[in-house]
């Protein structure tokens, strides 16, 4: 099933295929399931006696990235996307690790139905990397057809070594906020400048400015990460153009934080603006935001126990904040349950190990959304499924105790 769903990637609200999959299995296992929640999420409920009822995630979009991993299941499937970009579609976060293995957790806690009581929730949702699909689940209805759940739970495919599990009390993954930005010049002949205001200079010095947010305007103590992710200008060597667009990707885990980055952007983009006299203020445009993904420290510590008891407190780690962003949160948020979110080891142990050895982990281990990220499929898988029917049993009654 995972090199099947590996060949076979679907972009955000275009996974239909992999949706039809999951509603199939779990139909199959018993569950009672709910399709088409959010656009293309799935949800299956299993009732069993009285008891907790526990949630369980995995997220089912893959990204517009072409992929290079040299696989023999690699995936060929081609997309063009909203913006005209040709371009290969790859599941370079790992999100069908996270279907399958939570598919074989459904499997195995159905099989052992005699060994629990409760109800056992497990959702599949769309779009995480548009950092939508939770909201837009939970907008639809996901609560009026699924219990309220007492905890969820859930895990992330990770660069470090397979057989490995990471548990993080608190401010676990970043909050993200994405910008589109718009510098508006005055464009005309590239012999010419005087006649002009040239948007890419204004909008390469905005770039180098917006650098500094984070080395000078956020404390030692504190956490943040300032990425300019596209640039965009011109149509041709000799024309300098009337615009220049920048897209902006913030990371951060405290609402002071966020909220002084965003406004030290919004000063910097006007303030670079002014300086290149531009003849119309910068346009800034909102996108994407969702919360920092805040694990319950009780909560945490309770399910690292049970994963340490099970593994072996070797394999059990703790990796620290993730930079990354998740918004799994809004499903617990949602319900008004805590939540306890892990990383799962992903990497080739002995690849992993080398090169953290050697300190070139960061150029040696490609991490999720390059086009080489390529997790091994076992022990990844084994250890993926068995963790979060170790985690959802240690939630769920055991027969005769409710």
């Amino acid at each position: 099933m995972y090199v099947d769903l590996h060949e076979h990637p679907e972009l955000s609200y275009q996974e239909t295929r992999t949706a039809s999959i999951v509603a199939e299995r779990l139909a199959s296992a018993g569950y009672v399931v709910h399709t088409g929640i959010g656009g293309t999420g799935v949800a299956g409920v299993l009732s069993n006696g009285a008891g907790p009822r526990v949630l369980l995630r995995a997220d089912m979009d893959a990204l517009p990235v072409t992929e290079d991993t040299g696989l023999p299941y690699a995936s060929t499937v081609r997309t063009t996307t909203a913006d005209g970009v040709e371009s290969g579609v790859m599941h370079a976060c790992g999100h069908d690790v996270h279907v399958t293995a939570l598919l074989g957790a459904a499997d195995v806690l159905a099989q052992g139905r005699s060994r629990w009581s409760g109800t056992l929730v497990v959702v599949f949702q769309p779009a995480e990397e548009l950092g939508t699909g939770a909201r837009a689940m939970v907008d639809d209805g996901l609560y009026d057809v699924v219990p309220r759940p007492d905890i969820v739970l859930g895990q992330h495919v990770a660069p470090v070594a397979a057989g490995l599990l990471g548990v993080h009390g608190g401010p676990a993954f970043a909050g993200t906020d994405i910008l589109g930005i718009r510098m508006i010049g005055r464009g005309g002949h590239g012999s010419r400048p005087e006649a002009t205001v040239d948007p890419v200079v204004m909008a390469a010095s905005t770039v180098m400015r917006l650098q500094t947010i984070v080395s000078r305007e956020v404390a030692a103590g504190e956490s943040a990460v300032v990425t300019v992710g596209t640039l965009q200008a011109g149509t041709k060597e000799n024309i300098i153009a009337d615009d220049a667009r920048l897209g902006v990707n913030i990371r951060s885990f405290d609402e002071a934080v966020r909220t002084r980055v965003l406004a030290a952007v919004e000063r910097i983009v006007h303030a670079e603006a002014d300086a290149a006299g531009a003849p119309q203020p910068p346009e800034i445009v909102p996108g994407e935001s969702f919360p920092p993904l805040v694990n319950d420290p009780t909560e945490t510590e309770r399910t690292r126990g049970a994963l340490a008891a099970h593994f072996g407190a070797e394999r059990v780690i703790d990796p620290g904040p993730v930079s990354g962003s998740e918004d799994v949160g809004v499903l617990a948020t949602a319900a008004g349950a805590p939540i306890v979110y892990w990383l799962l080891g992903g990497w080739d142990p002995a690849a992993f190990f080398a090169a953290q050895r050697a300190g070139t982990t960061d150029r040696d281990i490609p991490s999720n959304h390059s086009p080489r990220f390529a997790p091994v499929p076992h022990p990844t898988l084994e250890t993926g499924v068995t963790a979060l029917v170790v985690a959802a049993l240690d939630r769920l009654a055991a027969p005769g105790t409710v």
